[in-house]
């Protein structure tokens, strides 16, 4: 098919060019030139031909001379191209002074200014020449105000001043003039100054950016409203945050956690209960049912009944059980504490469950289990090895149920074994 358009267009391009030399051949037309008293007659097709003559060798005189030039000018890309490629290898290996120097050279070419520059100052900064850098970053924002205001907010940050870098992005922020790289700052930066507001509205923003991966985000996201709810001072500040979250924001579990705790703290265990309930029914997590017993005296017995209850279901929760004898503890029933906890401790040991034995101890009068106890949370907290209880202390373990019937999410069941 393209062989036949191509002879077609040649045959295209051969008729004209026989139409046109008939029409030359019949009037090759007149051109006539006077200056002064000089002229010259010629035909139009000489005169065409001529024309495009002096082009060609104007346009070969002017290569020519510009020859040199262009030679200089290409060595000298060439050079900043290699300047800036030794100053970024320099700066990843850590050779910051090398970094420093290729990048400053390589920041003469205009093409490679901004980037360069911006290089030199993140390779003074890990130096510690923070004059350096600041003056880097002071030229380099003439052409890249966004990148050169994050560069600097992120020095910021990295030397231990949030307040500082807040106080650089939060104008920027009202102006809409933040990159990605900017907000993401300004969200940690927030968080780390207690502007709990401020990190929230830069969280929705960077949301629509969608420049973090899903896990990223999911984490950020968790830690900004877990910050603004745990920092609600009143009842009614934590319910207008927590109506003010989407409803997949306040399906999280750790947006669920802190709303529970900051309510229980603020006289509000009805509804911390009521939400962290409705959360389980929903989706089992681990962080929830721990801190389901984690919300004081409030409604002890009924909390301990619907514990149970889950337990039927959830036999190999390590949470659960430290969650059970948390419960039974605040209802001083020592043995049935010890049984959860023990068994809690078997599945995952951990400082939590090792404390909260310890407390149960402690209430039921044995003093030395529990000084054992708080010693095993503290080794268990290092990584070290924890010292048994003694036979009277730990008593038989009960192991029923310690094995269920699970089902995939396709339906088809499998064996859940209890962790070591």
């Amino acid at each position: 098919m393209k062989l036949w358009i191509v002879v077609f267009v040649l045959l295209l391009a051969a008729c004209a060019a026989a139409f046109g030399w008939q029409a030359l051949a019949t009037d090759p037309g007149y051109v006539l030139v006077r200056l002064g008293t000089t002229s010259v007659e010629t035909t139009l097709v000489f005169a065409a031909a001529a024309l495009l003559l002096l082009w060609g060798l104007v346009s070969i005189a002017w290569r020519l001379l510009r020859w040199p030039l262009a030679a200089w000018s290409r060595s000298r890309r060439r050079r900043g191209r290699e300047r800036i490629a030794s100053g970024l290898v320099a700066l990843a290996e850590g050779r910051y002074q090398s970094a420093t120097r290729e990048l400053e050279r390589a920041s003469q070419q205009s093409g490679l200014r901004a980037p360069a520059l911006l290089g030199a100052a993140r390779a003074a900064h890990a130096r510690g020449e923070d004059a350096r850098a600041e003056a880097a970053l002071d030229a380099a924002a003439a052409l890249a105000a966004p990148a050169a205001l994050a560069l600097r907010a992120r020095f910021r940050l990295e030397r231990g001043a949030p307040a500082q870098a807040l106080a650089l992005l939060k104008p920027e922020l009202q102006q809409g003039g933040l990159p990605p790289s900017g907000l993401h700052l300004l969200v940690r930066a927030a968080l780390s100054s207690g502007e709990h507001a401020v990190a929230l509205d830069a969280l929705g923003r960077l949301a629509k950016t969608q420049t973090l991966s899903g896990d990223d985000f999911a984490a950020l996201e968790a830690r900004v409203l877990a910050a603004v709810l745990a920092a609600a001072a009143d009842a009614d500040a934590l319910n207008a945050a927590w109506s003010g979250l989407s409803r997949a924001q306040r399906r999280q579990p750790e947006a669920v956690a802190a709303y529970a705790r900051r309510a229980a703290a603020l006289g509000q265990a009805v509804q911390a209960i009521s939400e962290l309930e409705a959360a389980l029914r929903r989706d089992w997590s681990e962080s929830l049912v721990r801190c389901y017993g984690e919300l004081g005296d409030a409604e002890v017995d009924t909390r301990l009944r619907r514990a149970e209850a889950w337990l039927a279901a959830q036999p190999n929760s390590a949470g659960l059980l430290l969650t059970l004898g948390r419960l039974c503890i605040q209802s001083k029933l020592w043995g049935k504490a010890r049984e959860y906890l023990l068994r809690g401790i078997a599945l995952q040991p951990s400082p939590a469950a090792w404390e909260a034995l310890g407390d149960g101890c402690a209430g039921h009068g044995d003093a030395a289990a529990a000084t054992i106890c708080y010693q095993n949370a503290l080794r268990c907290a290092r990584g070290a090895a924890t010292q048994a209880l003694s036979d009277a202390a730990s008593g038989p373990l009960d192991t029923r149920a310690s094995v269920i019937e699970e089902r995939s999410e396709h339906g088809v069941p499998r064996l859940a074994l209890p962790r070591a």
